[in-house]
């Protein structure tokens, strides 16, 4: 199975692209699914059909659409897990209805939305799923959370399994309901799955993440955060999508001569940010983007003739490895030549300034959490990767002092 991720903020054009992938798929005889994690139900209005719901719907030939409801999915594959959590808090004075609320934690949404993809892979039942994410900056997290999840899950079950004889003996005391044998067997089936949607994600022969962003800086910097993100997970990126961008000719005054001129800097801007993958640039439309016709459009100015499945790129842009009290990071760069370039830290991020021929072109970097607390010691230039070392500024004090 091939898999593609959009992901994105809020209104770029995420789903809509999402869409149009699937279809231009479905057209070269991918038998294709496509799955929108978005609570907003927008999968509906970008087809124009009515009720997609949470069971495939044809659209076209070979290509058919899923609209997760996390709530049907958890009742229908994991009502044990609920109904044993809904208890849990239940038994602390809760109200019922209150209680199941509750036991659908943060992440749920995007939890079962994934799971989607391991059903779909097991089941060898289609050739092609595209997955519209949720709008969030912090989707790259719930793409790794499976792994997570499974390592730490697998200990506690294992405590919960040994314990749950002594735990039923003192229930009356405790008023915690003990984990009967269906919840355990029902965990470790959800474990499992998680191992094997892990495997799925991080496996790049399978599995690609595009960014979908607007020319802006607030989707600009929040497809930066997931590109930095995925690569931390080793996830591969391979195409960021730059959607409604004002064409020349619409350069009637000084109103929207600004805004083109601004905009064509951002393109810009992504380009530099978004090295070494290829950037689509998309004008924006001039009606709304909806229908099977529109979606089609769309896919062409996406992908031209090549097929939505290839492999755009398949580099690792960004590299971490810690050691010890250091972080050392790699960032494949544009540039080949030491004092072509400035560098700086500021806070969470990572200010690279190129010197090019039509002047300076500035990339932020967005550092990972494990940087926090630590200062940049040394940045080397080999070819066009940048090596970076930081570490905590107390250890670079006192090495200064020996």
């Amino acid at each position: 199975m091939r898999l593609i991720i959009y992901t994105g903020k809020g209104g770029t054009g995420k789903t809509v692209t999402s869409c149009s992938t699937a279809i231009r798929l479905a057209r070269l005889g991918y038998n294709t699914l496509v799955v929108s994690a978005d609570p907003a139900h927008t999968l509906s209005d970008a087809f124009m059909v009515p009720n997609i719901g949470s069971e495939p719907k044809q659209i076209i030939n070979n290509l058919q659409a899923l609209q997760i409801d996390p709530v049907v999915e958890m009742s229908k594959q994991y009502s044990t897990i609920l109904s044993y959590m809904a208890s849990i808090f239940s038994a602390k004075g809760i109200d019922e209805t209150l209680a199941y609320e509750i036991a659908m934690l943060p992440g749920t949404t995007q939890l079962f939305s994934l799971l989607k993809i391991e059903e779909v892979e097991r089941n060898k039942t289609f050739d092609a799923l595209v997955l519209d994410m949720p709008a969030s900056g912090e989707a790259m997290r719930y793409l790794y959370f499976p792994k997570l999840v499974g390592s730490i899950g697998r200990k506690l079950t294992g405590l919960a399994g040994m314990f749950s004889g002594v735990a039923k003996i003192f229930q009356p005391l405790s008023k915690i309901p003990a984990p009967t044998k269906d919840v355990l067997q029902s965990e470790l089936q959800l474990l499992d799955r998680l191992d094997a949607l892990s495997d799925i994600v991080k496996n790049r022969n399978i599995t690609t993440l595009r960014l979908v962003a607007n020319p802006d800086i607030f989707s600009i910097e929040n497809a930066k955060r997931a590109f930095m993100s995925a690569c931390l997970y080793e996830i591969n990126v391979d195409m960021a999508i730059i959607n409604k961008i004002m064409p020349p000719t619409a350069v009637g005054s000084e109103y929207y001569a600004n805004w083109v001129q601004y905009q064509q800097q951002k393109v810009q801007d992504a380009k530099s940010n978004f090295y070494p993958l290829p950037v689509k640039e998309v004008q924006l439309y001039n009606t709304e983007l909806r229908g099977i016709d529109m979606l089609e459009r769309h896919a062409q100015m996406i992908f031209g003739d090549s097929d939505p499945a290839s492999r755009f790129y398949n580099g690792k842009p960004f590299t971490f490895t810690p050691e010890g009290r250091t972080l050392h990071m790699a960032v494949t760069v544009p540039f080949t030549e030491k004092d072509d370039f400035d560098i700086e830290r500021y806070g969470d991020r990572l200010t690279i300034k190129v010197k090019s021929a039509t002047g300076t072109v500035v990339s932020i970097v967005p550092l990972p959490i494990a940087a926090a607390g630590l200062k940049l010691a040394k940045a080397k230039l080999n070819d066009h990767e940048l090596n970076l070392l930081f570490e905590r500024e107390n250890d670079r004090e006192k090495e200064k002092q020996m």
